[in-house]
């Protein structure tokens, strides 16, 4: 039965345009909780659910609590991104984790949301503390096009307002035409790199950063 919810997940994400390989590579790795005694066993439930599913804008089957918090922005004197918003939808899904004001274990079952009590803290936390702040993470929410790329001086040209690079498998989406989190990082897929980060690219001699900055 997981086997066949997770194909199925996948075929929604792929037709859903959201650029992922195979939902199925999340089993074994940190992002499945099916063996922590959560209130499941079943893999994709902490996030998504083919029945009863949460209204949750740009999440496919959407099944986990999202996060109303509000964040401090990137900003710096060379950071020529000035669009840059509150996270977007796509970002909001994985800071409803990873900022630590929602349990990774606030999920719902048949459309009921349970309350969770397993916090991301320290390790991996992302936008927490008071106030939130994305200060010192990597820019998101703000539009990555030909604009930037020229303003920057030392970024690529996108080749689309759904890709910087080509649209392969090593292709570095964008969303709408902006970078999120989900551009640097496959939630689903943990088997490009060794780092354990979830990365779409190794970022071994820095391969991953020059997919965008070229100087």
């Amino acid at each position: 039965m997981r086997t066949v919810k997770i194909i199925a997940l996948a075929a929604t994400f792929a037709v859903a345009g959201l650029k992922i390989t195979s939902a199925a590579g999340i089993v074994g790795t940190p992002h499945d909780l099916s063996g922590k005694g959560w209130g499941t066993t079943e893999t994709c439930k902490f996030c998504h659910t083919p029945h009863f599913a949460q209204a949750v804008t740009g999440a496919p089957l959407w099944n986990h609590a999202t996060t109303a918090a509000s964040y401090t922005p990137y900003s710096s004197q060379t950071f020529k991104g000035q669009n840059q918003t509150q996270p977007s939808a796509q970002s909001q899904l994985c800071l409803s984790c990873h900022d630590g004001t929602v349990a990774v274990d606030s999920f719902a079952n048949a459309g009921v949301m349970r309350s969770g009590s397993q916090f991301i803290t320290s390790t991996n936390l992302i936008g927490g503390g008071t106030p939130h702040s994305l200060a010192t993470d990597h820019p998101i929410s703000f539009t990555y096009d030909s604009a930037l790329a020229t303003a920057d001086g030392a970024l690529v040209t996108p080749a689309s307002t759904n890709y910087v690079d080509t649209a392969s498998a090593t292709g570095i989406p964008l969303f709408g035409g902006k970078m999120e989190c989900a551009s640097c990082h496959e939630p689903h897929d943990n088997s490009k790199n060794t780092s354990g980060k979830f990365l779409r690219v190794d970022n071994a001699s820095s391969a991953l950063c020059r997919k965008c900055h070229n100087k």
